[in-house]
């Protein structure tokens, strides 16, 4: 089992337009509603690779009630905590002429510390049945930032592996500790070293420099593919070539291959090269976290994995 958390999960709508023009009357060509956000797009794809995700996180009003309910529609199994706060809003818009997707996202409402104290709960009493945790995601206004942080011993104590893509203060402060998989995107890591990554090198150096003791460190670059480092060694990974519809989701696609591979044994190329075409299969299709096998098994064909 692969235990997928996430602190602000999403109901999300996805609209696409033949065309979408600013200060202009928009008609959508279609519109799709469905559970998402980070960690909920994880477990999905990990479900449909036919992997055995657990989701769990925060849920709250009518838009949690159908968050759940749509995951465990996708087969995904849940165990959120109940919480008083709506659960947030985001929507995506698909401009099929122009090839893009503009995301408008709605902030997560902080949360009681008493909703703090029963996910710790939860989580203690999850986290020992699963070998592979992924935590993903932005974190609320007030959350304790080192929230992630103090996960990091329990994974090492027990021998679990930990996928942690986040930014900023909250990966600031696990970093140091060592032991886990940090995975960012070439901007969320600029941001968090507050640093400026303007070159490849520069890029190669901030990660081999920055990436966990006793772990690794996955850049993501959208279509020119991701740079893993870590134990001294560097590996690039370039994805194959697609006409993408939307890349929203491509990140959480690839968290979710790489931990799915991981979990069964797969070597860490193998493993990249499930990632990359978990990615680039998100991106083929208009909603975040989904994908088709029959895609991702023709596509990682076309992934190269090279040590560097």
């Amino acid at each position: 089992m692969i235990l997928c958390f996430g602190a602000t999960p999403a109901a999300q709508r996805s609209l696409t337009f033949d065309r979408f023009e600013i200060h202009a009357v928009n008609r959508a060509a279609s519109v799709q509603e469905y559970a998402s956000g980070k960690s909920p797009n994880v477990a999905r794809v990990v479900r449909a690779l036919g992997g055995e995700p657990l989701a769990t996180g925060f849920a709250g009003g009518d838009r949690g009630t159908f968050l759940v309910d749509d995951l465990t529609r996708a087969g995904v199994r849940c165990n959120f905590v109940k919480v008083a706060p709506q659960t947030r809003h985001c929507t995506t818009l698909i401009d099929r002429s122009a090839g893009t997707a503009t995301e408008l996202i709605e902030e997560h409402a902080p949360l009681a510390s008493d909703d703090w104290n029963r996910m710790d709960a939860k989580l203690r009493a999850l986290l020992p049945s699963s070998k592979t945790w992924v935590f993903s995601g932005s974190l609320p206004a007030g959350a304790p930032d080192n929230f992630y942080a103090r996960w990091i011993p329990l994974a090492t104590k027990q021998g679990a592996r930990l996928i942690l893509d986040a930014r900023g203060e909250p990966m600031r402060l696990a970093l140091p500790l060592g032991g886990f998989i940090a995975k960012l995107n070439r901007q969320e890591l600029a941001q968090t070293l507050r640093e400026t990554l303007d070159s490849d090198e520069s890029l190669r150096a901030a990660a081999m420099r920055a990436a966990p003791a006793d772990g690794m460190m996955i850049v993501t670059m959208g279509s020119r593919g991701a740079l893993a480092v870590g134990d001294g060694r560097a590996w690039r990974v370039v994805p194959p070539k697609i006409t993408p519809v939307s890349a929203i989701g491509s990140g959480d696609a690839f968290a979710a291959g790489l931990a799915l591979a991981l979990d069964r044994g797969e070597d860490l190329p193998q493993a990249l090269a499930l990632a990359a075409a978990c990615g680039a299969a998100n991106a083929l299709t208009s909603r975040a976290g989904y994908l088709t096998l029959a895609d991702v098994e023709r596509l990682r064909q076309g992934v190269c994995v090279e040590e560097i």
